[in-house]
């Protein structure tokens, strides 16, 4: 009967399924395997909104028995002091690292792309699937991982930051193998990736840096890597510039580029004062650069991990035996209380993606 459905309405009916019984589904005939697996549902299924797109994923290292870990959280709680088991969901990372953990590249539509040393992995914690991206050589430099919108492709990218060496490598996911960026135009010689945050925020299919420009001026840049064409461009901050000494972290608001300026109480940079959040309104206009609102907490260690869907302002507390996630609404100024976790470092939060990626180990 199924099978004389059209297949777009099979894939409303399959997209509706729990990931669990989809997965199921794919052993009770070659046929409803071949479609689940097709590139063609998977993109459908990503492209449509699913009830788990109001949960957030939680990456951090236990500090405890030192491993990491990931927790799916429920946004919309309405209790502000604790989280039911029912809103909690553990997912089992499936490596262990020959050091402590694994570094952090960044993750996109729901892909986590990791790293120890020059080992690369890209691990999708909805299906529990994981791929190992090739071994490049190894030398330091920046990294950034992000999806390439006009190639369907995801793409890992290092940039290398040593005076003596100016080069930029790509790994598409699709292809499976390092080459020299094809864009051509190299990073300027005058800009350097920022070490205090390193990692970049993927926006409408580029990746951006906080950088330093070491020009005439020596104040903070954007730095942006297209990933379709794979070539640099330069965003000025508002007001012209920051200064090389301040601290700006870089994300996605509402689906524009923003900027997070924190302010100390001293010079030291132990306690927080403020992050004031800047915002793009229109994107590569630097004259749209607007301050969008100010966070004000009286907390000792506490710095700014994203944004959620709903807007609110995704924090975490720093505490002796670890940190709390709270959710801050920059409206209403209310702070609600996600949970609690044995992690005072390496943390990161994302909002959740139902992507069905590597289901054949192959990527759709």
């Amino acid at each position: 009967m199924f099978e004389d459905l059209p297949n777009e309405v099979l894939y409303e009916i399959l997209h509706k399924l729990p990931l669990k019984s989809l997965i199921q589904l794919r052993c009770v005939s070659k046929s409803f395997n071949s479609l689940i697996t097709s590139p063609a549902f998977i993109n459908f299924s990503f492209t449509r909104s699913h009830p788990d797109s109001n949960k957030l994923i939680v990456r951090y290292l236990d500090v405890e028995y030192h491993v990491e870990r990931y927790k799916l959280i429920v946004e919309d709680n309405d209790n502000n002091d604790s989280f039911s088991s029912e809103q909690i969901q553990d997912f089992e990372f499936p490596l262990r690292s020959s050091w402590a953990y694994f570094q952090l590249v960044g993750s996109a539509n729901g892909l986590f792309c990791l790293h120890e040393g020059n080992r690369f992995i890209l691990w999708n914690p909805c299906i529990r699937k994981f791929i190992t991206l090739p071994t490049p050589c190894l030398f330091p430099c920046f990294l950034g991982f992000g999806f390439d919108s006009r190639n369907n492709d995801y793409k890992l990218v290092r940039i290398a930051k040593s005076a003596k060496l100016s080069l930029v490598e790509v790994c598409s996911v699709s292809e499976r193998a390092w080459r020299v960026a094809s864009g051509g135009d190299l990073c300027p010689a005058r800009i350097t990736c920022s070490v205090l945050h390193p990692q970049p925020a993927s926006l409408n299919g580029a990746l951006h840096f906080v950088a330093n420009d070491w020009g005439g001026a020596q104040s903070l840049v954007v730095l942006s890597f297209d990933l379709g064409d794979e070539v640099f461009r330069v965003i000025s901050l508002p007001n012209g510039n920051f200064g090389s000494g301040a601290d700006i972290g870089i994300s996605v608001f509402n689906g524009s580029l923003s900027l997070l300026s924190y302010k100390y109480e001293c010079q030291h940079r132990r306690r927080v004062q403020c992050c004031s959040v800047w915002v793009m309104n229109k994107y590569d206009d630097v004259d749209s650069w607007t301050k969008q609102f100010i966070i004000e907490f009286n907390m000792l260690h506490w710095k700014v991990l994203g944004f959620l869907k709903n807007d609110n302002v995704l924090v975490q507390k720093v505490e002796s035996r670890g940190s709390k996630l709270l959710s801050y609404d920059p409206e209403s100024e209310q702070v609600k209380n996600l949970g609690f976790y044995r992690s005072t470092h390496y943390s990161y939060a994302d909002n959740y993606v139902r992507n069905l990626n590597f289901l054949t180990n192959q990527m759709m």
